[in-house]
């Protein structure tokens, strides 16, 4: 039976992390900030929010990112230079950040961990079910996965994550389900979870990826959750005890995702999700296709 339960319309970006991965690019620039062809990585995100359907966006970000407020602002004087100028094409371009959905920000102080830095964002929230999207996750707008997970949680309550299978070498690098089949061949019911196990250790094959959909229970959860892996408060730990006991916040169920995801969360995948993208972009993809082929072609000749 379908059950009843509160539109979803609240989005979730943390955006306080250092991203000392990328330095020193990241210095001075958040790493939400860098580049994927020709826009930042984290207008991706907020458009995909949007394109869900979620219209008011929290951003949890810290000391040094004020170049994430300032992109999904206006810029008037640019605004005015390219309209005086006649280039209504990129005049569009700038604009569209600004009108993809309502921005608020909040800092999170210190850097606890995932699960800390949704709890910053409970005020806001409030008793609303709202989704958290993680900025080194790109989901290709062609596979709407957030939009199915809210889809889920309607239908389920509770809360949703994102699951991919991945080799077992790789699971050591997620959070990892326990899961048990449904009816829907897309969709499993979460049993367990475990933050980066070993592959000896990790019950399946499934990989929590950077999208969930969250019952506002597991605010009281985290606000009792101790640091776990890390020394931080990991948000796997809560949604844990959420798969444990149904009362705190009802089920937790995994939306299981085959579609196209770019990982701009280390340098070489990041260095991919740009060529790919690239690719397939029609006003860019040809040209650079061909220099691609030949590009690797001298290469494989000289080597």
């Amino acid at each position: 039976m379908t059950q009843s339960h509160p539109r979803i319309s609240k989005a979730v970006i943390p955006a306080a992390g250092l991203g000392t991965r990328f330095l020193p690019a990241t210095k001075a620039t958040p790493k939400e900030m860098l580049p994927v062809v020709d826009k930042p990585a984290i207008q991706y995100v907020v458009e995909e929010a949007a394109s869900a359907g979620l219209d008011d966006v929290l951003m949890i970000t810290g000391r040094n990112k004020r170049p994430l407020e300032d992109h999904f602002d206006r810029n008037y004087e640019l605004e005015s230079a390219l309209e005086k100028k006649g280039d209504a094409q990129r005049l569009a371009k700038v604009q569209q950040p600004s009108d993809l959905a309502t921005m608020h920000y909040v800092r999170q102080g210190d850097p606890k961990g995932l699960g800390h830095a949704v709890l910053c964002a409970a005020p806001h929230i409030g008793q609303e079910p709202f989704a958290v999207l993680l900025g080194d996750d790109l989901i290709d707008p062609r596979d709407p996965l957030l939009r199915r997970m809210i889809e889920v949680q309607e239908l389920y309550g509770g809360s949703v994550v994102a699951l991919m299978e991945v080799a077992p070498e790789q699971i050591h690098l997620y959070g990892c389900a326990a899961v048990e089949a449904t009816l829907d061949s897309d969709v499993v019911k979460v049993t367990g979870l475990v933050e980066k196990p070993d592959p000896a250790d990790a019950p399946s094959s499934y990989a929590i990826i950077g999208r969930y959909v969250l019952d506002p229970g597991v605010f009281d959860v985290l606000r009792r959750t101790e640091p776990g892996r890390g020394g931080e408060i990991q948000l796997t730990d809560a949604l844990q005890q959420l798969a444990q006991d149904e009362k705190v916040g009802g089920p937790v169920h995994g939306v299981v995702f085959k579609g196209r995801r770019y990982d701009t969360g280390d340098r070489g995948d990041y260095l991919r999700a740009i060529v790919r993208l690239a690719c397939e972009r029609e006003d860019l993809g040809p040209d650079f296709r061909t220099w691609l082929r030949r590009y690797v072609t001298e290469e494989m000749q000289q080597r």
